[in-house]
């Protein structure tokens, strides 16, 4: 009987111990300066027309801000919880501003305070922390309008360069954008992939369109368009090369041995290829826009032999089909000349 109130008594020894560290725990708070890790982005709105930007300067629209300091505090374990998801690159802390939930409906300039904003985001609640203080302490805020206008529907690639379309059905698409926009401004851009826009010289390609606001803000647009690419030798022009240097590739077994003596190599002067401008500027910058591949078998002949050359062009545009040769290869006549103190296989040492 007296072990059983021993044991009873010990239970409730550990409860109340462990009850201590909890209070403890809680009771005592801890704190944890965020330098630059938290970020304010505007979010999207419900209403197309409605439009939302930082403005740090007058000319300086922004739709995403980070706050240079931010102090949480919290119970310990919270604290350390928090620091620990900040070093291994885990913690979460970009806050979205929804103009509807802050009131921002209506044109104008208002100010954010940023403290109030920040202890009000679940991000930070679900951490089991609160907001002590921040730096800066108010975000200036562009509230405006924007206007339903006619765009051109435009093709770009991964990089943003401009591609020409064979057809883009349809060829606009109405967008709310800034009032004063007119002209060249007047863009939607469809961006596809180096995969789909060969896909689309066979099949036509669906895409999503978008803008970009000032700010960097990409708006997609809801209307779908479809892509036709042209066929590849529609796009490529023809450009004549001059010089075209030539290069030699061999192997180990000849470097050192053997000099190539290149006899005849005609046509090497100039090359035609048909390419894009992108593709005929890379290809123009190779070290050497031909190469001559020498055999080891090569060596076992004392006369003159004829190879056709290789043209050089860089993978990547060979890859995504922007240049192709305009001509056959030129044939280069050339013959294997022993170096002095090389060893050789025709010499038999």
């Amino acid at each position: 009987m007296s072990g059983r109130i021993k044991l009873g008594k010990m239970a409730i020894v550990i409860f109340i111990t462990v009850l201590v560290w909890v209070w403890a725990d809680l009771a005592q708070d801890d704190r944890l300066t965020l330098t630059n890790d938290v970020v304010i982005a505007i979010g999207k709105s419900s209403d197309p027309s409605l439009w939302v930007c930082f403005t740090e300067e007058p000319s300086a629209l922004k739709y995403r801000v980070i706050i240079g300091d931010v102090v949480l505090k919290g119970p310990a374990s919270r604290i350390a919880e928090a620091s620990r998801m900040k070093n291994e690159g885990t913690l979460d802390l970009e806050i979205f501003l929804v103009p509807e939930q802050q009131g921002m409906t209506e044109p104008g300039n208002p100010a954010l305070p940023v403290l109030n904003f920040l202890r009000q985001s679940e991000k930070i609640k679900q951490l089991g922390l609160s907001v002590e203080s921040c730096e800066p302490k108010t975000l200036s805020v562009q509230v405006a309008r924007l206007v339903e206008k006619l765009l051109t529907v435009v093709c770009v690639d991964e990089a943003g360069v401009p591609r020409k379309a064979e057809s883009i059905d349809p060829p606009k698409v109405s967008a709310y954008v800034p009032e004063g926009w007119g002209g060249e401004k007047l863009v939607a851009k469809a961006q596809m992939t180096q995969r789909e826009i060969n896909q689309a010289r066979t099949t036509p390609v669906d895409k999503t369109t978008y803008i970009v606001l000032p700010g960097d803000q990409t708006r997609n647009i809801t209307t779908t368009v479809n892509v036709k690419m042209p066929p590849v030798e529609d796009v490529l022009r023809e450009y004549p090369i001059r010089p075209a240097r030539l290069g030699y590739c061999l192997s180990e077994n000849l470097q050192g041995k053997y000099e190539v003596r290149l006899e005849d190599a005609p046509g090497m002067t100039t090359v035609l290829i048909k390419a894009t401008p992108a593709a005929k500027q890379a290809y123009e910058n190779q070290p050497f826009q031909m190469l001559l591949y020498i055999y080891d078998d090569d060596m076992k002949s004392t006369e003159v032999q004829s190879r056709p050359v290789v043209f050089n062009f860089p993978q990547d545009f060979v890859r995504n089909d922007e240049i192709v040769q305009s001509q056959e290869p030129p044939t280069a006549r050339f013959s294997l000349v022993a170096l002095p103190g090389g060893t050789s296989a025709s010499s038999g040492k």
